[in-house]
């Protein structure tokens, strides 16, 4: 038997929460309730890496959003990198820093209402 596996997030401003993901994965939840609410993407993909030297303390070292930040991201699989910046940056959440460029594509870190770590990746073409 293989179990399912789904992210979560914590959030004391659930609502803010909600609209923003609503909003940057234009989908709407397949639940929403006072207390939870669930979006059901295409797939979830559970990957573990070591990150570059000079990019460490974004893992485990202060940042100016948070007082806490462990080594689990958000990563999100995007098609337009400029664009998932562009919407970002709209709805008032730009990302920080600029775009790595890596072997496996570019990605940017970027965060959600709660200060959680996204890194959006785009595939090479």
């Amino acid at each position: 038997m293989q179990p399912a596996a789904f992210v979560t997030l914590a959030s004391t401003q659930l609502e803010k929460q909600v609209e923003f993901y609503s909003l940057f994965l234009s989908l709407a939840p397949r639940v929403n309730t006072p207390t939870y609410a669930e979006f059901q993407l295409s797939g979830l993909k559970l990957a573990i890496f070591s990150p570059k030297e000079d990019h460490v303390t974004e893992f485990y070292g202060d940042h100016a959003l948070s007082a806490v930040r462990g080594p689990m991201s958000l990563c999100l699989e995007v098609e337009d990198l400029e664009g998932a910046i562009a919407l970002l940056t709209t709805l008032g959440f730009a990302p920080p820093g600029d775009i790595i460029h890596a072997s496996h594509g570019q990605e940017i870190y970027a965060y959600d209402p709660d200060g959680n770590r996204l890194i959006l990746h785009q595939s090479p073409s």
